[in-house]
């Protein structure tokens, strides 16, 4: 009897959306939730934001599991993903001490950074190429949907259920979508990557072997300029994101249930930047809708702190900004999945890799420069390190390996 399988690209699109959902909600839980988790946990807040930077440093494995992928599937590693990030979820919900929870945050980071990029580049693998960035712009919706849906009913489930709610709600979501995965077909980079040019392996460790692990073949000048390029904006939008919880908490007393709103709002300008890049990308061309996007929350880094003085301006400066920053790097993720379509597995779980890289240092630097400078230290890291990647996708950056 044949095997029921999810095939057709709306059912690929849909169950990939309801699993992100989960998955994205995780990557997010911290932003405006870092000081109610870290009540809950019995640590202060620089200390959580230390631990989510060993989350976020995990992502630096992340080229293994690209580099398994291209060789042995895209489907399997997926589903190793989320079987870890489950996992890791359970344990730091279950606040069994400081050591449990760092054995959690590195289980999560590792299967986040196994299946996110991973997905990516499965469903870049089936996607006709004039529709890539429309496919991957729905994809991206999960993101949205994230703070539409995900974040404000965590908001909820702190304030009426408890801090350890979320945590079991999205390890159980993770557990639902290793199982849609499992009705997936199969998918592997489109040829196996060329290895004429290359030393050939060696057993153990070798400088030749590592320079080979991170070629990226003829193009690779300008896809570790989009890489690199994303990795600072990356960067620059969550050093603002990983201290806006506490910002809004210290100047303008805002409690869970209204961070969750806030996120609500900030959803819907995900959803917006992401439905933009479905409608035109293809059309306007990827390279320059990055650009596009990486100019405008520029923008809106430099006036961060003029804005703050009131609510309302707050809140509008940082829905503008996560607008602008979803339809950068959504249509991002489409220009590098065709830097090199032959190794696409490696290419995206690095770009992965160095965005989270970026998300790493800014649990640091985030809220240090919040308690040290105020939104000064906020707004003018994030429009330097934007200017620098946005100069850099200019100079090297291509639109494809054509």
């Amino acid at each position: 009897m044949k095997r029921f399988q999810l095939s057709t690209i709306p059912q690929l699109l849909g169950a990939s959306i309801a699993t992100r959902l989960a998955t994205d909600t995780t990557t997010q839980l911290f932003n405006p939730f870092l000081v109610t988790i870290a009540a809950g946990l019995g640590l202060d807040v620089l200390t959580l934001g230390r631990l989510v930077s060993l989350r976020s440093l995990m992502g630096l494995g992340s080229p293994l599991f690209g580099s398994a992928a291209d060789r042995f599937g895209y489907r399997r590693v997926m589903r190793i993903g989320l079987l870890l990030a489950a996992a890791g979820m359970f344990f730091v919900g279950s606040g069994a001490g400081l050591y449990t929870v760092v054995v959690g945050m590195m289980l999560t980071g590792i299967g986040l950074s196994a299946f996110v990029p991973t997905l990516q580049a499965y469903m870049s693998a089936r996607l006709p190429y004039h529709q890539l960035a429309r496919g991957i712009g729905i994809l991206e919706y999960s993101w949205a949907l994230a703070g539409i849906v995900g974040l404000f009913a965590m908001g909820f489930l702190f304030e009426r259920v408890g801090w350890q709610a979320p945590f079991f709600v999205l390890g159980g979501g993770m557990l639902v979508g290793w199982g849609l995965f499992g009705l997936f077909p199969s998918a592997r980079a489109e040829s196996p990557a060329r290895q004429s040019s290359q030393p050939p392996a060696a057993a153990g460790f070798s400088f030749a072997r590592l320079a080979a692990f991170f070629d990226l073949g003829p193009n690779r000048r300008s896809a570790y300029a989009v890489i690199v390029s994303a990795a600072l904006f990356f960067f620059a939008q969550f050093h603002v994101i990983i201290a806006h919880g506490a910002w809004l908490k210290a100047e303008y007393g805002l409690g869970p249930v209204l961070l969750g709103s806030v996120a609500l709002a900030q959803g819907l300008a995900d959803l917006c930047g992401s439905v933009l890049v479905s409608l035109i990308t293809d059309r306007v061309g990827k390279k320059r809708s990055v650009q596009a996007g990486m100019l405008g929350a520029l923008l809106v880094f430099v006036v961060l702190p003029f804005v703050n003085v009131g609510l309302w301006p707050v809140i509008g400066a940082l829905v503008l900004m996560r607008f602008a920053f979803e339809f950068g790097i959504v249509a991002n993720i489409s220009l590098a999945s065709e830097q090199a379509p032959d190794r696409r597995g490696k290419v995206m779980t690095l770009a992965a890799a160095f965005n989270l890289l970026g998300g790493t240092i800014t649990g640091f630097s985030g809220p240090w420069a919040y308690t040290q400078f105020g939104v000064w230290g906020l707004g003018s890291v994030a429009a330097v390190a934007t200017a620098c990647g946005f100069v850099l996708l200019t100079v090297w950056g291509r639109d494809g390996a054509g």
